[in-house]
C-alpha cells in the first residue's frame, strides 16, 4: 500500500490531490462519453487548481490521449475515416508550427477567439447539408492543434466542427474521439520535443487513465440509452455554457 501510495504521487503530488485527480478524470471520462463533450475543459479546470502550471497542459493531454482513446477504440466502428484522414493531416501541420513558436499568446486572446468561433459554428448559419470539403477538415486539425498547445482543451472546438456534419450520435461521438487522440498524441511528441520529462507523471497518469477508462465505458452505456434528440440539445447547450465561461474568463482575465 505505501508503494502505491508512494507511486500515485509520483514525487510531485501529496497522495489526497492524486486520488482526487483520479476520480475526476473518471467523472469527466464519464461525462465526455454519456453527452458528447465537456470532459476535458472540467479536467482541464480542475487540474489548474492543484498542480504546477508548467505540468498542466502536457499532463492534461496525456490524460485525454488514454480517455479518448478508449472511446475511440469503444466505437471504432461509427468513426467517419474520411473526416478524420483529413483533420491528421491538418493536425500535423498544426503541431509542426506550434514547435517552432516560442512566445505564448495571451491566454485571453485565444479564450476569446475560440469562444466566439464555438457560438458561431453551433448557432450560426448552417451550410447546406454536403460533406464539408477536405480544405476545410485540414484547416481544422492545423487551427484546433496549434490552439491546443496554448490552451489545452480544445474540446468545445473540435467538437463544435464535428457537430456541423449530419452524424447521429455515436457516429459524432466516435469521430470527435478520434480526432482528439491524434490532437493530444502530436501535443505530447512536441512537449517531449521541447524537453518536458513525462516519466516523473507516468504512474499517475497511468491511474488517471484507467479511472477514465471505466467512466468513458460508463458513460457509452447512458450515451446508448438518450435518445438523438435529447442528445442533440445537450450537445449544443453544453458546448454553448462552455463558449460563454470562455468569454466570460477572457474578460475578467483582460479588465482585471
Amino acid at each position: 500500500m505505501d508503494t502505491f501510495v508512494e507511486l500515485l504521487g509520483a514525487g510531485v503530488l501529496d497522495l489526497g490531490t492524486a486520488l482526487f485527480l483520479v476520480l475526476v478524470a473518471g467523472f469527466t471520462s464519464f461525462l465526455t462519453a454519456a453527452v458528447g463533450i465537456g470532459g476535458g475543459v472540467l479536467l482541464l479546470a480542475l487540474m489548474a487548481s492543484v498542480m504546477p502550471i508548467q505540468a498542466l497542459i502536457p499532463v492534461h493531454g496525456l490524460v485525454q490521449v488514454g480517455s479518448n482513446g478508449s472511446r475511440t477504440w469503444m466505437t471504432r466502428q461509427h468513426i467517419d475515416w474520411a473526416m478524420v484522414k483529413f483533420f491528421l493531416l491538418g493536425a500535423l501541420g498544426g503541431a509542426i508550427c506550434a514547435s517552432f513558436i516560442v512566445v505564448q499568446l495571451p491566454l485571453e486572446l485565444i479564450q476569446f477567439s475560440v469562444a466566439l468561433f464555438i457560438l458561431y459554428l453551433v448557432w450560426g448559419p448552417k451550410p447546406s447539408k454536403h460533406e464539408v470539403s477536405a480544405k476545410g477538415r485540414v484547416a481544422a486539425g492545423a487551427v484546433t492543434t496549434l490552439i491546443s498547445m496554448f490552451v489545452g482543451a480544445t474540446g468545445p472546438l473540435v467538437a463544435g466542427y464535428v457537430h456541423r456534419q449530419t452524424y447521429e450520435k455515436f457516429a459524432a461521438t466516435a469521430t470527435f474521439a478520434c480526432c482528439m487522440t491524434f490532437q493530444h498524441l502530436l501535443k505530447m511528441l512536441v512537449f517531449s520535443f521541447v524537453g518536458f520529462a513525462f516519466w516523473q507523471w507516468l504512474p499517475l497518469v497511468v491511474a488517471m487513465v484507467l479511472a477514465g477508462f471505466v467512466g468513458t465505458w460508463l458513460g457509452l452505456k447512458l450515451l446508448n440509452r438518450i435518445p438523438a434528440q435529447h442528445f442533440k440539445k445537450l450537445f449544443r447547450l453544453l458546448i454553448t455554457v462552455l463558449a460563454l465561461r470562455l468569454l466570460w474568463q477572457a474578460a475578467t482575465a483582460y479588465l482585471g
